[in-house]
């Protein structure tokens, strides 16, 4: 995990290396595509190494999609509409409450640092500025979260049952990052009746048996 926080000073640029670079061109460093009109492009400071403390990242979105749940553990992030309009959700890990914000051009949220929070647009196109105080953030994606933890600790922790918890998460194969997943990902799920107990298969699955008896040479079914 980086270091995390504001950088009081520039003591990362030294007078006898001369002026550093100041200059990169988002475009060319994108951090996702889910296509072409749903991208994220990002400038940390392995693009601009004199950028301690900070990071950005320009973001397109079209309706019908979604910046998937996810959180920084180390920076807080501040989003900026520059045009169209933003559903933003953050769960506040202290109160245990969901907060939901509409916001418009010009208009900002603050997300904390670690704070669960996933970003949905209201208008057909939306175009957001990031702003992060970290310039090695972090994302951890929710979809990872998801399909890389077995069903059977979602049944055990939460009582869900694992086949479906399984076929419900199963078109899941990838870091989403802006979802949904492309088509190609999705698959049809063959659920493991291994896990099914006995009690819970349906009885038109289930064989009967047959009790006959002989009374005076003929045989009668039960």
């Amino acid at each position: 995990m980086g270091k995390s926080g504001f950088v009081p000073d520039n003591t990362n640029i030294k007078k006898t290396s001369g002026t550093p670079n100041l200059f990169f061109d988002s475009k060319d460093n994108i951090f996702h595509e889910r296509d072409p009109e749903n991208v994220v492009f990002t400038v940390t400071s392995t693009q601009l190494p004199a950028m301690v403390g900070g990071a950005f990242s320009d973001v397109y979105l079209t309706k019908g999609h979604i910046r998937e749940p996810h959180w920084h553990p180390n920076a807080w992030e501040l989003d900026v509409v520059i045009s169209g309009e933003a559903q933003i959700s953050i769960v506040d890990p202290d109160t245990n409450k969901l907060h939901t914000y509409i916001a418009k051009p010009g208009q900002v949220v603050f997300i904390p640092m670690a704070w669960w929070h996933w970003i949905i647009p209201k208008s057909e196109k939306l175009h957001m500025h990031l702003f992060f105080n970290n310039d090695l953030f972090e994302s951890a994606g929710g979809s990872n979260m998801l399909r890389l933890t077995p069903p059977e600790v979602f049944q055990l922790a939460y009582g869900v049952d694992a086949n479906k918890i399984a076929s419900a998460l199963n078109p899941i194969k990838e870091s989403v990052v802006i979802g949904p997943p492309h088509p190609i990902t999705r698959h049809t799920y063959t659920p493991n009746t291994n896990r099914i107990k006995p009690e819970e298969v349906p009885k038109q699955n289930q064989k009967k048996e047959e009790i006959a008896i002989n009374i005076n040479g003929k045989n009668f079914k039960l």
